[in-house]
């Protein structure tokens, strides 16, 4: 498989996912600049953590109109695979590819920690090789993670299963004392309607090796291989 990471001005953690892919997984991994015009020959796109332009503006809000962001929307469109960790999260909401918007944190304060976050839909393919409802541990370090979005919009997603990730207690309560940052119904991971765009703000990246003493974020990863092994075919990108 070949891994396109993004890099904005501003990314800080896109080395640390090409490190997992490319080093822990084995798989090939090309670092693409902002600027880029092509992602010809690419399986999975991934959007980092950072703070892409300095987070100007808002988080994501100048980084949606980077060059790259209208081929990123075609591989989706196309049914590309897309990863977009904590800031990438906040660069798919803002460039309209995930419903929904987000909030500084209710304390307003920056918060880094490792948190219990709940398994909503593990028939996904970021999510598959997760049992339902089976609590991971996984970091988090953000000012701007309070996702939001307006009551039709929060209806429809619970609908159509797009809820994937919920901050838990460490026994899988989805409750307010387990919410960090005061996610619209403790969310921390949603997917797009047709499943193959994922946002999501803790950083399985920081936690996919038993070298750091938690390996829970693997299972994300490992998910994302296995669908793309199990339904490999050609993308067909038109010009943008």
């Amino acid at each position: 498989m070949k891994i396109g990471v993004i890099v904005f001005p501003g990314s800080n953690c896109d080395d640390d996912c090409r490190h997992i892919f490319k080093d822990v997984l084995g798989q090939s991994v090309e670092m693409i600049w902002h600027k880029e015009t092509s992602l010809a020959g690419l399986d999975v796109i991934v959007l980092p953590g950072g703070f892409s332009y300095g987070d100007y503006l808002r988080t994501g809000a100048i980084a949606k109109f980077s060059p790259v962001m209208g081929l990123v929307k075609e591989f989706a469109k196309v049914g590309g695979m897309v990863l977009g960790v904590c800031n990438g999260f906040q660069i798919l909401l803002e460039a309209g590819m995930l419903p929904g918007a987000m909030l500084r944190n209710k304390s307003l304060h920056f918060i880094c920690k490792d948190l219990p976050v709940k398994v909503e839909n593990a028939a996904t393919a970021f999510t598959s090789a997760c049992q339902p409802g089976q609590v991971l541990t996984l970091p988090i370090a953000h000012a701007d993670g309070n996702y939001y979005a307006d009551p039709v919009t929060l209806a429809a997603m619970q609908a159509n299963a797009q809820i994937v990730l919920r901050y838990c207690t460490p026994e899988g309560k989805v409750m307010p004392e387990a919410n960090p940052n005061g996610s619209l119904g403790n969310i921390a991971g949603i997917i797009n309607a047709a499943g193959n765009v994922l946002g999501m703000m803790p950083h399985p990246e920081r936690c996919a090796e038993t070298v750091l003493g938690n390996d829970d974020g693997k299972l994300i990863f490992r998910s994302m291989l296995e669908s793309l092994r199990q339904s490999k075919k050609p993308l067909q990108m038109a010009p943008v």
